[in-house]
């Protein structure tokens, strides 16, 4: 398969998706063994993210997606007459915080990190699909674990939990390291 028509099938592929698509779907349709098919992707995703215009490919974990640039969202949102992304509250924010840097985890593990109920920032958190149940714990009373989504990474322009920033205390371990080095 020429290359250029391999990337002309990734691109129309990621726009007709809407979704993120994995890299081995996308092998699998062009009939391509899976890193050719990174390679296609990667070279596709390069050449659209530097031509400056309103698309973008982003990775996100194992897949990709066309997005709109964040430029452009005044101008989408205009025509499309969507409502104003409402910012999320500093308990929504603290919240994604603690599940993304301890998950899997609970409503009450949460609560204890925070001192106060957290109900109803982690509901309106998994509508807004941020945070997901990934299950169940087998203790008594199976308490609901959540996990963050692939629309969290998206939002917060993430590709993996890995490119969080570090805590504090993974900061300082890492100072002393590089004190006790040098």
């Amino acid at each position: 398969m020429d290359i250029k028509f391999a990337e002309a099938a990734v691109e129309a592929i990621l726009f007709a998706s809407g979704e993120p698509v994995s890299a081995e779907r996308i092998a699998e349709a062009l009939e391509l063994d899976r890193a050719t098919a990174v390679k296609v992707i990667n070279n596709f995703m390069l050449r659209r993210n530097a031509d400056g215009g309103g698309l973008s490919v982003i990775h996100v974990e194992r897949s990709y997606q066309m997005v709109t640039r964040k430029e452009f969202a005044q101008y989408i949102r205009h025509v499309l007459e969507v409502r104003r992304n409402v910012p999320l509250t500093q308990p929504a924010m603290e919240v994604l915080a603690i599940v993304a840097y301890n998950q899997p985890v609970t409503k009450g593990y949460i609560e204890q990190v925070r001192g106060v109920d957290c109900s109803g920032v982690v509901n309106s958190l998994v509508e807004k699909g941020l945070l997901e149940e990934c299950g169940r714990m087998e203790v008594p009373g199976k308490p609901i674990i959540y996990g963050t989504t692939s629309a969290f990474l998206r939002c917060f322009g993430l590709s993996s939990l890995r490119d969080l920033p570090p805590t504090e205390q993974a900061q300082r371990a890492q100072e002393e390291l590089e004190d006790k080095g040098a």
